[in-house]
């Protein structure tokens, strides 16, 4: 099964908490959800480069945190940095020997901008 990811951009996250209840109610699986309150919040822990990690684990598989950084072109300690948020919010898991991967075969960002 190919899991999917719903990153959600809604201060109205209580809402959204109940959409995602409803869907999983109907049966089968819906997709995970990652919902943040703000764009602020959710630029702030996904930034560009955090976003280049997923990509690369997405693409390359499995991988350890230096060969990532290797892949990256960046010091291993800012991406360890980086790969403990990412672990945090669930955009990455850890296998069994400890090495990195995105388990998600597709990643959604939802974001809608209305008028006060």
């Amino acid at each position: 099964m190919k899991r999917t990811l719903t990153i959600t951009i809604d201060d109205d996250w209580q809402s959204d908490l109940r959409r995602a209840a409803k869907q999983a109610a109907a049966g089968g699986y819906q997709g995970e959800r990652l919902g943040f309150a703000t764009p602020g919040l959710f630029f702030g822990k996904l930034t560009e480069r955090r976003w280049e990690l997923v990509r690369v684990l997405q693409r390359d598989g499995v991988v350890g945190v230096r060969e990532l950084a290797r892949r990256v072109e960046r010091d291993v300690r800012r991406v360890h940095d980086d790969v403990g948020v990412l672990l945090e919010l669930g955009l990455i898991e850890k296998d069994d020997q400890g090495k990195l991967l995105c388990p998600y075969a597709d990643i959604h960002v939802d974001m809608h901008l209305k008028a006060a």
